[in-house]
Order: C-alpha cells, then sequence, then structure tokens
C-alpha cells in the first residue's frame, strides 16, 4: 500500500490545490493533506478553519484525510509511515524552490520520494495570496475555489 502526503499551507484552498488531490488520490492508496503553518506567510484562516474548508471540498475521495501538523514535513511522514511527498508545482519558479525543498527534505529523510505534478494548465495562475486580495477588494474570485471557500472568504472580508 502506497501512501502519499500533500502538505501545503491552503490558505485558502484553490481549485489548483484541489486538482492536485484529486490527481494524486487517484495515483495513491491513501493521501494526506497536511496543513501547515509557513512562519513567513500571515495566514487569514486558522488551521482548524482551513482544515474544514479542504473537507468540504472533497467529500467523495475516500482515500483522502486531512491531519493538521506543526514541525517538519519528514516527521509527519515518518509517524505516519508515508512513502511519497506530492508537491504541485504551477511554473519554473515553482519547481526550483519545491525541488531544492525535496533535496532537503531527502537529506531529512532518505526513506521519502517527492513526486512533482504539475497543474493543469486552467490553473496556472491560481495562488492563494491573489485570491485573498481579490476577495478583500470584492472582485469575483468564485470560478477560482471551491464553494467552502468562496463562502468563507465572502464572509471574512464582510466582517471588515
Amino acid at each position: 500500500m502506497k501512501r502519499a502526503m500533500f502538505p501545503g499551507t491552503f490558505d485558502p484552498i484553490t481549485k489548483g490545490h484541489l486538482n492536485i488531490i484529486e490527481r494524486a488520490a487517484s495515483l495513491f492508496d491513501e493521501l494526506f493533506v497536511v496543513i501547515s503553518d509557513n512562519i513567513s506567510k500571515k495566514c487569514l484562516f486558522t488551521p482548524e478553519e482551513r482544515k474544514e474548508m479542504i473537507e468540504e471540498s472533497i467529500p467523495d475521495l475516500g482515500n483522502v484525510s486531512v491531519f493538521i501538523h506543526q514541525g517538519l514535513t519528514v516527521d509527519f511522514a515518518s509517524k505516519h509511515d508515508v512513502d511519497v511527498i506530492v508537491r504541485g508545482v504551477r511554473a519554473m519558479n515553482d519547481f526550483s524552490y519545491e525541488f531544492e525543498l525535496a533535496m532537503t527534505n531527502k537529506m531529512l529523510n532518505p526513506d521519502v520520494d517527492v513526486v512533482f505534478i504539475p497543474t493543469d494548465p486552467q490553473y496556472f495562475l491560481l495562488r492563494s495570496s491573489q485570491i485573498k486580495e481579490m476577495a478583500e477588494f470584492g472582485a469575483d474570485f468564485s470560478p477560482m475555489v471551491p464553494e467552502p471557500v468562496r463562502r468563507r472568504l465572502k464572509d471574512k472580508f464582510s466582517e471588515h
């Protein structure tokens, strides 16, 4: 049985993330979507809110579980017997960053492989940070996110 994990901040999850989740879920027996906090990012949603949005966005994927994890990705992988870390890439600069991260993770845990999955072309330009900015200024971002995220972003920015 092959177990994989797809780690990320997911603040919030986009249709590009969902594209990677769905495709990875079809490749592996079990997929863990792992919400982590990137100390260099200021998040709009709490880890618990992000977990709820992801779970509401993937109800039909029976082999996918969502976790919140603080710490190194490779520590989660070791603790949960993960074979593969899945990383989504949109463009060459994504790949460069992700490749360096993969090599670091490989040094920390040589037993875990990394698989890069390029997003489908219609999602190349989706970035959570741009979606949050669009939501803040009232632009229509609904084609870029699943419905649970659209609702929460609208709620979040109507509070201001």
